[in-house]
């Protein structure tokens, strides 16, 4: 069977960039579709020299590692080393499921066009079987990582929030509430829900016994110095839960926050959602975050 440099690259290039597609919706990680694209032309040129050199490149378990954070970097562009070692984890996970697929229906279906050369599958029926493979794997691992998540306990559901506003700090208990999709409606940044009793170190009083006047557009209770102040740092927040339906929540940024838990302290991009009731009877967290936070 004649195979052609350009197919090899075609096909590797189109799998590598459905398999870092795959790792960035499951780790909800931003993605640039360029940056997938130049990692995943990597990987195909890797396995093109593996094929027409025909050194077995991948044999070294070193080169497979050392190319492996490349992809992944080049990809995502983590920002710390537990970042990386997450994607870097999910891209394995992916890779080894899409592998397993295609090689279990190439083994089921026995096509007659596919060859192993190389140590390499190749042959006109591979892009057939890498379509089939990334919507069986998508959705197997969109399920297995449901059942993961809905797997928590409750105690691994709670966690600490650092909130840093106006120069103080203030650490709350959370709840990683997988239901919490919130996000600020123009930036889409997510956000973290918090009583306003624990926030009156943080906030003047004036803002957090006002939240209500304030979404109705109603400042005279608020001193004019205050107002200045903070009233342009406020966002409204739509919400269709907390026990009432199309609600409003005054958000605002906060200089830093923090999600900590029993392994890991970790920077966060969020805003404060101002919550005016209790979370919950007995107090046993403060806040709300989304799983995507945590």
């Amino acid at each position: 069977m004649t195979i052609y440099i350009d197919i090899i690259i075609v096909e590797n290039l189109i799998m590598n960039y459905i398999i870092l597609y795959a790792t960035g919706l499951i780790s909800k990680s931003k993605k640039s579709y360029l940056r997938m694209f130049l990692a995943s032309l990597i990987g195909a040129i890797y396995a093109t020299l593996e094929y027409a050199l025909k050194v077995n490149i991948y044999s070294n378990i070193i080169l497979k590692t050392i190319l492996s954070i490349i992809i992944v970097y080049v990809a995502f562009y983590p920002q710390n080393a537990k970042k990386m070692c997450k994607q870097l984890v999910l891209f394995y996970v992916t890779t080894f499921t899409f592998g397993g697929i295609a090689t279990y229906l190439i083994y089921v279906l026995k096509p007659q066009n596919i060859i192993i050369k190389n140590g390499m599958y190749v042959g006109t029926y591979v892009l057939k079987v890498i379509f089939i493979g990334a919507i069986v794997g998508t959705i197997i691992l969109a399920i297995a990582f449901k059942m993961a998540k809905n797997k928590l306990t409750k105690k691994d559901m709670i966690c600490k929030v650092k909130i840093k506003l106006n120069g103080k700090e203030e650490t709350v208990e959370a709840m990683v509430d997988t239901g919490n999709m919130l996000k600020e409606p123009i930036t889409g940044t997510p956000v973290v829900v918090v009583e306003r009793t624990s926030l009156y170190e943080l906030l003047p009083k004036e803002i957090l016994n006002n939240t209500e006047s304030i979404l109705g557009g109603d400042f005279e209770k608020i001193p004019e110095e205050i107002k200045n102040e903070y009233v342009p740092k406020l966002k409204l927040i739509p919400f269709a839960s907390l026990g009432k339906q199309n609600g409003m929540l005054v958000g605002i940024k906060p200089e830093k926050i923090e999600v900590i838990n029993e392994q890991t302290e970790e920077e966060k991009n969020a805003i404060i959602g101002i919550y005016n009731k209790s979370l919950t009877k007995r107090g046993e967290y403060k806040a709300l975050i989304g799983i995507d936070l945590y």
